[in-house]
């Protein structure tokens, strides 16, 4: 007896081996349907906004002083004030777009930079592939934060793109090592195999057969390489290396560490910063989440315990039992009656045993 198309599609939606053609097109949205890719992209989108028109917005000029001098929150200072009477609201919208413009650049780069080398190295192979991976292993090991001090300490006033290029180009390497081993595996797979018996060009192969079942690594890779550019970034901040008249979230930290902030219980002065790096973190982490669901039917269906008969009743699934579905309005369990010698009991005993 089998399942149903209806009960599949209860737990794998889409995946059934009847799946109606409609449902296919909405198979465009069930990304921004995911609840974690949907929250990801909402944090991002208020972050990429405030990116764009913080520092038009700000109440007071970031760098101005003023006379209430480490002032907690309050209805003029939402944020409260530094040691200098500047507002911190005012420091937090202003930098948060140096923070996402060095993140994303970085990303973008690293992406770049990774995917050329280690999709190539792994589909063509030979020599081609020992010299790009010799490549790969040179920058696998290269400090990559140390080199970053070195580089932005020797120049005066290096702007966001410059840092931004710096940790782009040192960070690349491993996810360029991850996709070559995901690559190896996927270019003997006959879907490949058959684009290449049907004359395809290899960069169509690599654009059109490889690349989309390469997503899931690509945009870890990103997410992993903008949380580290950010922190680079803020790290760079907080130990002095960069400017410290350039906002940003490390620059919070730098003055509030550099007057004794927590000292002083001034908390106002480093944890609105502190809450904005964790949930940029966040809202990455849950987009991840989010592109591992989308392009994983295993992952979609994971934690689900109930499915829906074709007479529309649903069973929740029990441990111990396997459901066998049917089109009968009542679901039973995989099981046969096994009856009982009568040893002299008054009543005959029927017991069920789950089938081995």
């Amino acid at each position: 007896m089998t399942i149903p198309t209806s009960s599949i599609e209860q737990v794998i939606p889409g995946q059934g081996s009847m799946a109606q053609p409609q449902r296919a097109k909405r198979r465009s949205f069930r990304f921004v349907a995911n609840k974690k890719a949907a929250t990801g992209l909402i944090i991002l989108g208020v972050y990429l906004v405030l990116a764009v028109i913080g520092p038009w917005i700000t109440p007071y000029d970031p760098g101005a002083r003023g006379n209430a001098l480490v002032q907690p929150p309050s209805a003029d200072h939402w944020m409260g004030t530094t040691h200098l009477g500047q507002d911190v609201f005012s420091q937090l919208l202003a930098g948060t777009r140096s923070v996402i413009f060095v993140g994303f650049f970085a990303g973008i780069v690293a992406s770049v930079l990774s995917v050329v080398i280690g999709v190539t190295a792994g589909y063509v192979g030979g020599k081609t592939d020992e010299v790009l991976s010799a490549l790969s292993n040179v920058f696998l090991v290269i400090p990559a934060l140390p080199l970053i001090i070195i580089i932005t300490s020797t120049l005066e006033n290096a702007e966001d793109w410059l840092i931004a290029l710096v940790i782009g180009l040192t960070s690349w390497s491993w996810n360029a090592r991850v996709l070559r081993a995901q690559t190896l595996s996927l270019r003997r797979r006959d879907f490949v195999e058959a684009a290449r018996a049907s004359g395809e060009r290899t960069w169509r192969v690599i654009g059109f057969e490889l690349l989309p079942n390469l997503t899931a690594v690509i945009a870890s890779g990103f997410v992993g390489t903008v949380i580290f550019a950010v922190l680079s970034e803020i790290t760079l901040a907080f130990i002095g290396v960069t400017s410290a008249t350039t906002w940003n979230w490390g620059t919070i930290l730098f003055w509030a560490q550099g007057q004794q902030a927590l000292a002083q219980s001034a908390w106002w002065w480093f944890v609105p910063a502190g809450l904005a790096i964790a949930l940029l973190g966040t809202a990455l982490s849950l987009i991840n989440f989010g592109i591992d669901e989308f392009v994983s039917p295993r992952l979609r269906s994971a934690g689900k315990t109930k499915i829906k008969t074709a007479s529309g009743r649903t069973v929740r699934m029990r441990i111990g039992f396997t459901p066998v579905l049917s089109n009968s309005a009542e679901p039973h369990t995989h099981a046969r009656p096994i009856p009982v010698v009568n040893t002299g009991a008054a009543t005959p005993v029927v017991r069920e045993e789950p089938v081995k």
